[in-house]
């Protein structure tokens, strides 16, 4: 694993659980979303207040319209990160080629030759 989710990660699984499923219980948000109960409850609290989600008998979650237009927003996100990540990876490439090409191969620095013979 490693790595830890963000907060708009873990909401955004979330709203995923909830809005894959018509009436969802919080057993299954929390085992489908991979969150303690603690965290589940911090979480739903959140998704409640904004709006994101509706509860209903105070045991079935459902998405709301707002939720759903986060859930695409956050797709929106990924795709985004995923594609600045791509062009950062190929600048890095490019940065590696360019030091690959003109290596310090443990010559005396030629900069400073150069500046003592002006």
């Amino acid at each position: 694993m490693g790595k830890h989710r963000s907060r708009l990660k873990i909401l955004a699984n979330i709203l995923s659980v909830v809005g894959e499923n018509k009436g969802t219980k919080k057993t299954q948000i929390m085992y489908q979303a991979y969150l303690s109960y603690k965290l589940l409850v911090q979480y739903l609290n959140d998704v409640i207040e904004a709006e994101l989600v509706t509860c209903e008998n105070q045991t079935n979650f459902k998405l709301t319209q707002k939720g759903e237009i986060f859930l695409a927003k956050f797709d929106e996100y990924v795709t985004y990160c995923a594609d600045v990540d791509e062009y950062l990876n190929q600048i890095e490439d490019q940065r590696l080629m360019l030091n690959e090409m003109c290596p310090n191969n443990g010559c005396p620095n030629t900069a400073s030759k150069l500046s003592k013979k002006m």
